[in-house]
């Protein structure tokens, strides 16, 4: 059987996955509902997968912050602490998070061996362009969308699916986040 993989990211309303404006983490929208559910969902064991820009962006982020910002949030302390796998011809072992390993290859074909081999469930949040590389594979199972309610028409950056192969989706669930946090779980077929 083979593992679950899961593609985790936050969205604006028009698709963004960040911003250069003044809204800071979470669009300055975030609450104790978002916080919770966050941590429940990365208090369940699994392998985390990320690409080196992802992987690099968020080592940085931690390193330049302390223990009181919103980037030591628990869910992204337990998420850091999570087994993980990160996609790199570039980067080199020893990495600054103990239990990150650098695997070179081929993503598509990294991660079809790690749904094979892997006991538990894998999980990448952000990694734009390599979770749109393995959509196109046919390897993520879950489209994991946390919306938003903001549109950053002008100071959007990243957008989450350009360049992306057309998908239908079918929502598996969905749920309201405090009050205005809209979190929406897919699974993505290739459009034919």
């Amino acid at each position: 059987m083979t593992a679950t993989y899961t593609f985790d990211v936050f969205s604006s309303l028009d698709g963004f996955g960040a911003n250069t404006g003044s809204y800071g983490g979470y669009w300055g929208k975030q609450g104790p509902e978002l916080l919770d559910r966050r941590l429940a969902l990365y208090s369940e064991e699994q392998r985390i997968v990320y690409g080196a820009t992802t992987y690099r962006a968020l080592a940085g982020m931690m390193a330049e912050s302390t223990p009181h910002s919103e980037e030591w949030d628990p869910w992204v302390t337990r998420m850091r602490s999570l087994p993980a796998t990160v996609v790199s011809s570039t980067l080199e072992e020893p990495l600054e998070w103990v239990n990150a390993t650098v695997v070179r290859g081929d993503a598509v074909d990294v991660v079809a061996r790690l749904k094979e081999e892997s006991d538990v469930p894998l999980r990448s949040h952000g990694c734009l362009s390599l979770n749109r590389s393995l959509m196109a594979a046919g390897l993520v199972d879950r489209v994991h969308v946390t919306l938003f309610p903001v549109i950053t028409g002008r100071t959007g950056v990243e957008r989450i699916f350009q360049d992306a192969a057309d998908f239908d989706l079918e929502l598996l669930e969905q749920r309201t986040l405090d009050g205005h946090i809209q979190e929406l779980i897919y699974r993505p077929t290739l459009h034919a």
